[in-house]
């Protein structure tokens, strides 16, 4: 069902009669809709206290069910609305999809506390700009668009932005034209957001494993995974959720993310962590988006590829690239590779599709991609 109020009654009542509720994009194929729902058993058990089952693939591919209790959903919005508070007047804006908890959220926060809600089924800038509200949550594409248009952000009160990572760029670009935006960090198996500008919501606890990546506690937590008892194990430690996120904790206490452990590529024996050679090549100035995968390579193992989006025509070239991250990045971090695309691939959540950006650097490493527009180099050109 497309978002709206009888998304909403529909939901209630299903609540009402004892059920939990998986959502689907109902723009979805139907083979695979029907795969989806086929993984997540409709027909088996399911706790009585199980709210949602939010499906979810991560960077796998394979489906999962986060299994969400009324209690953790209760918990989540309670932290949210202490944390940002309530002013008279409040209206809350919903432009995210409602398959996702980024999504669901927005409308079960404003249905907890009586806040009006305007719901849009999908983005579009101009309604956007149109819309009287105070709140909203947003991803970074959808902030690179309202702000590329000229649209005045300012009069809004919160703008929840998360969903995936935001350049310090973007970030500035933002707060410099007047956005209130509050950074957060979460997901489908923290019912949201339950970090804030770096800071947990009240009752969430964070901490870094040894190994460099981020666990967190808190009542908002998800009970499990749909029918997988092997991966809830493996996602549990002593009551704390293993995240496959490294970060590390500043000297002002606040939590940085640095990239995801599956995201560390291995080249030439050395580590290098992709979300942080991403950052840097996002920080140029001619570079409206990038992100970094590992290439299989004969000599080195993986070789560093930066996938990026251009400002300009023609897009730095791969010896300006590395030219740019010198003195910024280890040595074994600089890209020796480079693809250049008119958009990055993305999922409906707005957070990037990993899985195509690496077929795409593949695919154009081995010079099958065939766009005019997209460009790799050999480590014996990038030295």
């Amino acid at each position: 069902m497309p978002p709206g109020e009888e998304f909403v009654a529909a939901l209630e009542a299903a609540w009402a009669r004892g059920c939990a509720v998986l959502p689907l994009d109902p723009a979805m194929p139907a083979e695979a809709r029907e795969a989806l729902v086929t993984a997540m058993q409709p027909h088996a058990p399911i706790d009585d206290d199980v709210a949602l089952v939010i499906a979810t693939s991560g960077t796998t591919g394979e489906p999962k069910g986060v299994e969400l209790t009324h209690a953790a959903l209760d918990a989540a919005h309670e932290a949210v609305h202490a944390r940002i508070g309530r002013e008279p007047g409040d209206v809350w804006l919903s432009c995210l999809p409602w398959h996702h908890v980024g999504g669901l959220q927005v409308m079960l926060r404003a249905r907890r506390f009586g806040i009006p809600l305007v719901v849009h089924e999908r983005f579009e800038v101009t309604r956007f700009a149109a819309a009287d509200a105070t709140l909203t949550s947003l991803v970074p594409t959808q902030l690179v668009a309202l702000l590329d248009a000229g649209v005045d952000l300012s009069g809004l009160r919160v703008v929840l932005l998360g969903g995936g990572p935001a350049s310090e760029a973007l970030l500035e670009r933002g707060r410099s034209a007047g956005v209130p935006i509050v950074t957060t960090y979460g997901m489908s198996e923290t019912a949201g957001g339950c970090v804030y500008d770096g800071r947990p919501l009240d009752g969430v606890a964070v901490a870094i494993r040894s190994d460099g990546r981020i666990a967190l506690r808190g009542p908002m937590l998800m009970r499990g995974y749909r029918r997988r008892p092997d991966l809830t194990s493996a996602a549990f430690d002593d009551g704390w959720l293993v995240t496959n996120d490294l970060g590390h904790i500043g000297e002002d206490g606040r939590l940085r993310v640095r990239s995801r452990a599956d995201d560390v590529i291995v080249t030439g024996g050395e580590n290098v962590v992709a979300g942080e050679v991403a950052h840097e090549l996002r920080r140029h100035p001619a570079i409206d988006d990038a992100e970094v995968v590992g290439v299989p390579d004969e000599r080195w193992g993986s070789r560093v590829v930066a996938v990026l989006v251009s400002r300009v025509e023609p897009a730095p070239s791969l010896a300006e690239l590395r030219e740019w991250c010198r003195g910024r990045l280890p040595a074994s971090a600089i890209p020796r590779g480079r693809v250049v695309v008119a958009a990055m691939p993305r999922l409906s959540s707005g957070k990037p599709d990993r899985l195509a950006i690496r077929r795409m650097a593949e695919a154009d490493d081995a010079g099958q991609a065939g766009a005019p527009a997209s460009h790799s180099e050999s480590p014996s050109s990038a030295r």
